[in-house]
């Protein structure tokens, strides 16, 4: 079902549910299974294929399927990632490169430790689009190189493999009101870091997660652990943080999570 801007509601407009505010349930109605996914239209999937121009592109994963998809109750699956996995989540792809953006303002040097806890503020967010020159359009696929990966490389495989017996805490964007409100209002379709959490880690008691808010009431796909090393490289080199991006997860009925088997075009 598609949907103008005039007829999707601001974050602000959205009805509580429970404890959480921000409840896009109805936006697309009572039956959907696809949530910001639908910002995918026609319209908006043509006007981002613009965006290839030359032959660069980057990739990651694969895709299989399940066996006897014709024997399985269909309430039982209703919102399974094979939702996604069959539209397909392609449309404009947006960088907003923290890591380059917080190193130009600091001699070079990124000011937090991206496997340590540390909240990225939506302030941020929006002077480092301002910087690179972006203007949000509705349906973009909102991808943040926050540090992780970079740190993860540059690193020994035995500080590695000293990871799995160290407390869990990792950099991410802020869990607050003006955070929810950010991307809900850019109405982008998806969201994605190369965090191991696209949220700061742990989170704080309050308000919580933001996992609840934009997966359970939004219906947004959150992509972690993409590998944007290689694209941020292309992207300062080239001057363009806007490229085609497709995403296919894993066709499994039923599914929670799948590898983003994703790619960026130029």
């Amino acid at each position: 079902m598609a949907t103008d801007d005039r007829t999707l509601p601001t974050y602000d407009e959205l009805p509580a549910f429970k404890d959480f505010t921000g409840c896009a349930w109805e936006v697309w109605g009572k039956d959907d299974q696809l949530g910001t996914v639908n910002l995918l239209t026609d319209e908006v999937v043509k006007e981002a294929a613009k965006e290839i121009t030359t032959p660069a592109s980057f990739f990651q994963n694969g895709e299989i399927r399940i066996a006897d998809p014709t024997n399985v109750d269909p309430d039982l699956i209703k919102f399974g990632i094979h939702n996604w996995a069959q539209r397909g989540i392609c449309g404009r792809g947006v960088l907003l490169d923290m890591v380059k953006f917080y190193c130009d303002a600091n001699g070079g040097q990124l000011p937090y430790d991206p496997m340590t806890t540390h909240a990225v503020p939506t302030s941020d967010l929006v002077a480092c689009a301002k910087k690179e020159g972006i203007t949000f359009r509705r349906g973009d696929i909102l991808l943040l190189r926050v540090g992780f990966i970079q740190k993860f490389y540059s690193i020994t495989q035995e500080e590695r493999d000293s990871i799995a017996d160290k407390p869990e805490t990792f950099a991410g964007i802020e869990q607050s009101e003006d955070m929810k409100r950010f991307l809900w209002d850019n109405h982008f379709a998806a969201v994605a870091s190369d965090q191991p959490a696209l949220e700061r880690w742990p989170p704080p008691k309050n308000p919580g997660h933001l996992h609840q808010t934009i997966l359970g009431l939004w219906g947004m796909p959150i992509g972690e652990f993409f590998d944007l090393e290689a694209l941020s490289k292309q992207c300062s080199e080239t001057g363009r943080y806007t490229f085609f991006f497709s995403s296919w997860p894993l066709n499994v009925l039923g599914g929670v999570a799948s590898p983003p088997n994703a790619a960026a075009y130029f």
